[in-house]
């Protein structure tokens, strides 16, 4: 099996974005890709990881490198799950933002998720208790 390599980035050719973003599903995404392109272009923190030249995960960070983080986007092909590349790719976001205190993300109600977040440190905001923490979140129509 070919070694792992996680290294950040400022440029992924657009066909691979599109071919990764498409192998989990993520249509909205690949649905717009100068949208996509711009995105990940304009994101403060672009990691990505390699198996044999393949591109086989990316995360990226919105941040203002002080105060807040949000892990925007975090995808790892399906035949690499379980295999260590989302965590290697939390990790490579969290340690480049290790000084911010507000690491912020939103993702679906996947239950594996939630143990794959719980294990890099987040919780659940309904999780802390009432009163101490909200989040809101707004979608506008496309």
């Amino acid at each position: 099996m070919n070694e792992l390599t996680v290294e950040q980035t400022t440029d992924v050719p657009l066909d691979e974005l599109l071919d990764l973003y498409g192998s989990v599903g993520w249509t909205a995404y690949t649905a717009e890709p100068d949208v996509l392109r711009a995105a990940v272009a304009g994101s403060s923190f672009v990691v990505t990881a390699r198996r044999g030249g393949r591109l086989v995960g990316l995360a990226r960070a919105v941040s203002d490198g002080a105060t807040i983080c949000y892990l925007q986007d975090i995808l790892v092909r399906p035949d690499e799950h379980r295999t260590g590349v989302g965590r290697a790719l939390a990790t490579a976001v969290l340690d480049r933002y290790a000084g911010v205190r507000q690491k912020v993300l939103l993702t679906d109600d996947d239950p594996g998720q939630r143990a794959f977040y719980e294990s890099l440190g987040y919780a659940e905001t309904r999780d802390l208790g009432a009163g101490t923490l909200r989040a809101f979140v707004r979608f506008d129509p496309a």
